[in-house]
């Protein structure tokens, strides 16, 4: 079986499962090759690129499958601001989410990659606004433990130098059903997982939080990428070695 993978900007085809050797020594910082965040996909995925984020747009949910993005030291410590609205994604055919259907739903227009992660370029915090990068959220999930997930992510950037984050919804049994005349689907549930490299070696952790009032600290949610991958089947780190992503390392993720 074979998916389609970008690498450095061109779709290639690539084995479903794919050992990534990790480099020891001097050259570790380079042991993570370009576009390591990026999961598998298929050739019929609508595969947009923005300048921080990569994302999957699925024109049935009208909400992306996924979003990946790398997050390095210096961008989590930037503080760049500015005032963007919620907007289509220009680069995403039609159907697509807008900002009607969120209107009076009582749910959250809630980020995937999070706008504090684009703070290092307007264009790329303008982007983030975009609805290829937004779900449905619960509003407590999204200002508890969603945010709280994301304030340990960049606390993770700020030690280890460099992330790679990719995330985005769960879909189980539909059971919070449709918003908007668009008929967004509304997730279950949304699943992150985070990848690193410290000391030579290749570190993974994975947190699934349910769409509904999640306040407990991110350690609550924790769960390996494996188990995430086996829920949303999909291969999340298609060049990680497979033995990093069946456990969490707790001393390295301080």
């Amino acid at each position: 079986m074979k998916k389609w993978l970008l690498i450095g900007g061109m779709v290639v085809v690539a084995a479903l499962t794919v050992g990534f050797l990790v480099i020891k020594g001097p050259e570790a910082s380079a042991a993570l090759p370009q576009d390591f965040e990026l999961p598998e996909y298929g050739e019929d995925e609508d595969i947009v690129r923005h300048l921080g984020y990569t994302a999957s747009y699925n024109h049935g949910t009208l909400v992306p499958d996924w979003v990946a993005w790398e997050l390095t030291r210096e961008e989590a410590k930037a503080r760049k601001e500015g005032q963007f609205s919620f907007s289509r994604d220009p680069d995403v055919r039609f159907p697509k989410a807008s900002r009607e259907d969120y209107s009076r739903s009582g749910w959250d227009k809630g980020h995937m990659a999070p706008r504090a992660d684009m703070r290092w370029d307007l264009k790329a915090l303008e982007e983030s606004y975009y609805f290829t990068n937004i779900c449905p959220q619960d509003h407590t999930m999204n200002s508890g433990a969603w945010r709280k997930i994301e304030e340990w992510c960049r606390s993770q950037a700020l030690l280890h130098e460099r992330l790679y984050i990719v995330c985005g919804p769960v879909f189980t049994n539909h059971r919070h059903g449709t918003i908007g005349e668009g008929c967004v689907q509304v997730p279950d549930a949304f699943f992150k997982a985070v990848a690193m490299e410290n000391g030579g070696e290749l570190h993974t952790v994975g947190f699934i939080v349910d769409n509904s009032p999640q306040t407990f600290s991110p350690r609550h949610y924790a769960v390996t990428v494996d188990s995430i991958e086996t829920v949303i089947s999909r291969n999340l780190f298609p060049l990680a070695d497979e033995a990093a992503e069946a456990s969490i390392d707790w001393n390295v993720w301080k």
